[in-house]
């Protein structure tokens, strides 16, 4: 807290002292803007209060829609931040021509939109081990979900007309980021409507892991898609940042496809290599599930080890 105070302070002084210089310079508005604009020195300055400015709205919006972050919740962001910092590194290179404060902004913002995507997946996964949901907790995350989806549309909408305007530029790979943070939100929004399903429900939903896992497989093919049309038409030359992300969803959504044939055929060998326990052979010995500590009544499997366990654990 301490150092943050310190960085804002600092910021702010230096940001003074140079418009301070610029107005002494030229003592009217519109040249002192002139000046900051033509200076290299002076925007740098305002880029680093622009962070600033920028950090300490991303910390009141965590606060009202997040409350306190937990720890994994900061390890993964922080994580993730460094990908996404990487690649936009990687984009500087190849859109040098284009290079401006508009294109820094944009940049800085899709970059703080995708902190926010990243924090509501994770605190929408946190609903599966939390035993108490609040309804503030609800408000918070369904508020958040609707105002980055609006948000998502917003720039893809807006990434549309300008490639239908102005021709193919960098708004086609904003068009396509955003699409995937839009896709991102509507798994986002299933998985947490499941989890809110299951919550409701005294017994756990047998079901739900099945729902999961093909949401994920549907949400992975439809990304795969949209990256599959952006690379089609991609006019970037560099292959390293266009195509990294396309090669990395392409693999989630392989492994997805693993996920669900595996899971079939799990379940297919537990229908037929394990037989059904019957009623005798969970009075004649522990009737607990090994698995889930419950006890069991009906709907068991028994191992060639003699253990047994629920069919849905």
């Amino acid at each position: 807290m301490l150092c943050t105070a310190l960085v804002m302070a600092g910021s702010l002084a230096l940001t003074t002292a140079v418009v301070a210089h610029a107005y002494y310079l030229k003592h009217q508005f519109y040249p002192t803007v002139v000046y900051l604009t033509k200076s290299s020195p002076s925007m740098a300055v305002l880029y680093i209060q622009a962070f600033v400015l920028v950090f300490l709205l991303g910390k009141f919006m965590g606060k009202v829609f997040f409350g306190q972050l937990r720890a994994a919740e900061m390890e993964h962001l922080l994580e993730r931040s460094w990908y996404a910092v990487t690649e936009t590194c990687l984009a500087f290179t190849v859109f040098r021509d284009d290079f401006s404060p508009r294109f820094v902004a944009l940049f800085t913002l899709l970059l703080f939109l995708k902190c926010f995507h990243w924090l509501a997946e994770d605190r929408v996964d946190f609903m599966e081990r939390s035993p108490n949901i609040s309804w503030l907790f609800h408000f918070r995350i369904v508020s958040l979900m609707f105002l980055l989806g609006i948000l998502d549309f917003l720039f893809v909408s807006h990434a549309y007309h300008s490639i239908l305007t102005r021709g193919a530029s960098v708004q086609l790979v904003f068009g396509f980021e955003y699409a995937i943070l839009m896709t991102m939100v509507l798994t986002i929004f299933i998985k947490y409507v499941l989890h809110s399903i299951d919550l409701q429900n005294e017994n756990p939903w047998d079901n739900k892991a099945v729902f999961m896992l093909y949401t994920e497989l549907f949400t992975g093919g439809v990304l795969v898609f949209r990256c599959s049309l952006g690379v089609q038409v991609d006019p970037i030359p560099n292959p390293i940042p266009s195509r990294s992300q396309p090669r990395c969803l392409l693999r989630q959504f392989k492994k997805a496809v693993t996920d669900a044939i595996m899971s079939r055929r799990a379940i297919r060998n537990m229908n037929t290599l394990y037989p059904d326990a019957t009623a005798e052979e969970l009075q004649a010995m522990d009737n607990v599930c090994i698995i889930c500590r419950e006890e069991m009544v009906t709907g068991a499997k028994r191992l060639p080890c003699n253990h047994i366990f629920h069919t849905r654990c």
